[in-house]
């Protein structure tokens, strides 16, 4: 295998793995209302599993309330029920046809909590790094073992290295944007 393969798949990988934890940070709520909390809420409807961004209009009205308005009225239920399955810590309140999900406010103890979680998908993406990282060493170490030159081996083991870092400092700066913002009252 080429380096720049190597490279191609490396990259990729790690930028899987940071856009994984930015996606997981999303769905942890700050107290302000967020579509993404619930876009990826599975529904059971029409006999498969969709996702709720799928099967309804799903808007803010204000900073402390989701509204979630259902294209085909006969989804109401499955909906309200995949909410309820989800645990989201937030009741939904059906009015006719519109679901909303009123934000409480956190308390200091759950806004710990939501940064604890924070830091587990932080760690979870570190780990998915250290994972693309160990792939291509493995990798450039079997190209050595056919025929890459020990200069060639050095630099791109350089390269790995920073990859990892540059991606672990992209979680890191991430994890602490997200803190700040469950810490913020």
């Amino acid at each position: 295998m080429e380096t720049e393969e190597i490279f191609s798949i490396m990259k990729q990988d790690m930028k899987k793995s940071v856009e994984h934890v930015t996606n997981e940070f999303n769905t942890l709520h700050t107290g302000k209302a967020n579509t993404s909390m619930v876009e990826s809420v599975t529904v059971d409807v029409y006999g498969s599993n969709m996702k709720l961004r799928d099967v309804a209009a799903i808007t803010t009205p204000d900073a402390r309330t989701i509204q979630i308005q259902p294209w085909d009225k006969s989804t109401s239920a499955p909906i309200e029920k995949a909410l309820i399955e989800a645990k989201l810590g937030i009741s939904p309140v059906v009015t006719g046809e519109l679901i909303r999900l009123p934000i409480p406010e956190l308390s200091g103890e759950r806004r710990e909590e939501l940064c604890k979680m924070a830091q587990g998908f932080a760690e979870q993406g570190k780990i998915g790094i250290r994972a693309s990282r160990k792939d291509a060493m493995d990798a450039l170490k079997d190209a050595q073992k056919d025929g890459l030159p020990e200069d060639d081996f050095k630099r791109a083991e350089k390269d790995v290295q920073k990859e990892t870092d540059d991606s672990v400092e992209q979680i890191n700066q991430a994890l602490s944007a997200k803190e700040k913002d469950l810490r913020q009252v």
